[in-house]
């Protein structure tokens, strides 16, 4: 048995020995692919006959080399579906993190546009100012050819022209209009619009150059709808009539509380046709002392009285001086007070029915140092019952 099993091998060798080219040159096409393809010779179905023979007779040099290039192209066929997958995941997170800083952008870009738009946003953001109780906007002569405007607008009203200008109010803007006034023979006053200001919720005064002297001016402020031109009127100011050249002399902001009766009486507080409550009660505010009012204003009707009234009316105020540096600047409850060349500083002010906090600060010139004291100030007004008696009981 081991001679025969010894001799089928030494048969087996010899017929692979035998395939050299001159037998497989003698095979037809057909059967040298036929042969490629029980080899497993890669490509062997579009190779030409001489090909052919040349992988055949190669193909006992490289028998186990097809194996491992199969295993290697397995491996990395199981491996590169994994790498498209991590490139979509880290592409898609880079989107949303794009889209989430755009966004946030976006956002903060509108939140910067309200807040522009918002009118109230300058007095809620000022501790020293108490939320104004309703809108207003006054009229101050600075010069022949300036004026100032100031105003105060309560948060209702903001609400009330968002509301008002619905959809459109990404387009609205809010502006002052510099009003100029006169007569057309009638008694109707015409107001021709001079001029349109923007102005932003971060302000609430501006400055406006006047260029027609002795004339009347007035201004309002709401918000115009730039797309539409539709206005929203919040405010109106008081009317002044602007003084010539040679009858004014030059100012600065500080004059207008050092001097505050002359430019009441320039901004028409003394005019009774002129005359309006909001510029008495903003003079007084900023001033720290009462305007005062000329006896045919003050009296009124009142100058023959129906029927005789026993009059009895108290009031307080309130004296804050002190003294610093003459260079120094000093402020009271956030209101900049004169300091004379001496150093010293004296503040009238009114002493409402009501706890206040006044801090009272002064800085140097260069603004290096600065010294601060707090003012903690009650009044409690109690009015008594009246005690009325009959003339007998006097006696």
């Amino acid at each position: 048995m081991s001679l025969g099993g010894s001799t089928s091998v030494d048969r087996l060798s010899s017929e692979i020995i035998l395939i050299t080219a001159a037998s497989l040159q003698s095979q037809k096409l057909k059967e040298l692919a036929q042969l490629a393809r029980k080899q497993g010779i890669p490509g062997w179905h579009s190779m030409r006959k001489a090909q052919l023979i040349g992988a055949l007779l190669e193909q006992p040099k490289t028998a186990g080399k097809p194996k491992k290039k199969t295993a290697k192209l397995k491996a990395s066929a199981t491996e590169k579906p994994l790498k498209p997958v991590r490139a979509s995941t880290k592409a898609k997170k880079a989107g949303e993190r794009s889209n989430t800083a755009i966004a946030k952008k976006i956002r903060a870009q509108r939140e910067q546009e309200e807040q522009l738009k918002d009118l109230a946003r300058i007095m809620e953001s000022r501790r020293s100012h108490s939320t104004p109780e309703k809108d207003r906007i006054i009229l101050v002569v600075r010069d022949p050819y300036w004026v100032q405007a100031y105003w105060e607008i309560t948060r209702s009203s903001v609400s009330r022209a968002r509301a008002a200008f619905a959809g459109g109010w990404h387009a609205a803007q809010p502006v002052i209009r510099l009003l100029k006034i006169s007569n057309d023979g009638n008694t109707n006053a015409v107001e021709e619009i001079v001029e349109e200001i923007p102005i932003h919720g971060g302000v609430n005064n501006w400055f406006l150059n006047v260029k027609a002297q002795s004339k009347n001016y007035r201004v309002v402020i709401g918000y115009v709808c730039k797309e539409s031109g539709r206005f929203h009127l919040i405010s109106k100011s008081n009317e002044v009539s602007m003084p010539k050249a040679s009858e004014a002399a030059d100012c600065t902001w500080n004059d207008i509380t050092n001097d505050a009766q002359r430019y009441y009486s320039l901004s028409g507080g003394n005019d009774p046709s002129l005359a309006s409550a909001d510029l008495r009660s903003v003079f007084e505010e900023k001033s720290r002392q009462p305007m005062h009012i000329p006896a045919f204003q003050r009296l009124g009707s009142a100058i023959y009285p129906a029927a005789r009234r026993f009059q009895f009316e108290v009031d307080a105020h309130m004296i804050v001086h002190g003294s610093t540096d003459p260079q120094a600047s000093v402020s009271v409850g956030g209101e900049p007070v004169h300091v004379e060349n001496d150093g010293t500083f004296v503040l009238k002010m009114d002493l409402p029915d009501r706890r206040q906090v006044l801090p009272v600060i002064a800085s140097s010139r260069d603004g290096t140092e600065q010294r601060t004291t707090v003012l903690a100030i009650e009044r409690n007004t109690k009015v008594m019952e009246p005690l009325t008696r009959e003339i007998d009981e006097v006696e």
